[in-house]
């Protein structure tokens, strides 16, 4: 067994504001931590150990322990992206399977939407990336990174704009049931093709939400589980990769989560095909594709036919995904959208989704995560989640 004494997920919460007007970057983590912890029935004088990534402000687990009022024994502020959370639920099961720690915290959240700060990655300054000297003069933002995904892909495969207009299709149509959620009109693949080029092919609808916001999770051994009201969820498997551009020697055609999808679901010992429900990580459409072919739900190259004609939407569709509306129309705090898929994904196992989205015999999820570029360098995780 990977993981012995199975670390289950016992609290989660994500934060209902979009644009935190007022509220301090340490507070929204404290708010995100407390929220978790009640879902959980714990208090902060249970918690002794604590993850977080560049978000967290000041020196990170050091600045939030002491915020939190936190005594630890174990941290980690591992930061690939967008990708962190999925790690952190992974590193921190290893952390509780070792002993190292009882109830493990996860935090992220960010105010940059509000805070009108620069809308980059929360928390990370690139002014010391070795390559920005080289592409500085080209304006290389991430809607142009991933457009050349998405045209390679295009190319490559034979994906059409319509095909990448469904993905946004049936976010939408889940996003309608979230209160929360920043875009809840449904909308249909010709108003998605209606819309504005943002970096050709892909056009405003293509491209996520920008948020304030965020969430967290609470991790515990198994005997402090049982002692909880809540549902209980464990992680059954988990991988991380890293691809990067190998010196100029690029292939967009796939991702980290070619790795990162192999490593979990050998160790859960399943096949994709027993999964009910995905989270994917969908900064674009054209994300969503690539990771459902990587991750072998579909055969590289059928992506763009896997999800077209509503084949995404729960409750019709072959294999719902991001329940909550996703990046694409609920929430992307900081540019990070790996801890909302983590949140959707234990909803939907504890049979708590909304109505109208949820999952009928949920016991098997998915929530995978990608970090950096896919055009360029990159981290994914997956996380086979488990309802007990």
């Amino acid at each position: 067994m990977m993981y012995p004494g199975d670390a289950h997920i016992v609290g989660i919460y994500e934060h209902p504001v979009r644009k935190a007007e007022g509220i301090s970057l340490a507070q929204l983590h404290a708010d995100v931590a407390r929220g978790a912890l009640e879902d959980a029935g714990l208090s902060v004088s249970d918690v002794d150990g604590y993850f977080c990534g560049a978000d967290a402000p000041g020196i990170g687990a050091l600045t939030m322990a002491q915020y939190m009022g936190l005594r630890l024994r174990y941290t980690d502020s591992t930061e690939t992206g967008g990708s962190s959370y999925i790690g952190h639920v992974h590193h921190a099961a290893l952390a509780i399977a070792a002993g190292k720690c009882n109830v493990a915290l996860i935090t992220c959240a960010d105010n940059q939407v509000a805070s009108r700060k620069f809308i980059g990655l929360g928390g990370v300054d690139w002014r010391g990336a070795p390559e920005q000297p080289f592409e500085d003069g080209y304006l290389m933002g991430p809607p142009a990174l991933y457009g050349m995904v998405a045209q390679r892909h295009m190319y490559e495969f034979g994906t059409t704009s319509e095909q990448l207009a469904w993905v946004k299709v049936a976010a939408s149509h889940h996003a309608q049931h979230n209160p929360n959620a920043l875009l809840r009109n449904v909308v249909t693949v010709d108003e998605v093709l209606a819309s504005p080029y943002v970096a050709a092919p892909l056009r405003r609808l293509d491209c996520c939400v920008m948020s304030d916001g965020g969430g967290a999770i609470v991790l515990a051994r198994p005997e402090i589980a049982s002692s909880l009201a809540r549902p209980k969820v464990r992680l059954r498997g988990a991988g991380e990769a890293v691809k990067h551009n190998a010196g100029g020697k690029v292939d967009l055609s796939y991702s980290a989560g070619r790795q990162s999808g192999t490593a979990a679901f050998a160790e859960a010992g399943i096949t994709p095909a027993d999964i009910r429900y995905v989270s994917l990580y969908d900064s674009f459409t054209i994300t969503v594709i690539m990771q459902l072919e990587d991750l072998g739900f579909c055969a590289k190259g059928e992506g763009g036919r896997f999800v077209a004609d509503g084949n995404l939407i729960s409750g019709s569709g072959r294999l719902p995904f991001n329940t909550d509306g996703g990046g694409l129309c609920n929430n992307h705090p900081g540019n990070r959208g790996g801890i909302t898929k983590v949140l959707e994904a234990v909803r939907q196992l504890r049979g708590e989704a909304h109505p109208a989205v949820q999952v009928a015999d949920c016991s098997l999820a998915l929530a995978h995560g990608t970090g950096g570029s896919l055009a360029g360098y990159h981290g994914s995780a997956t996380a086979i989640l488990e309802r007990v």
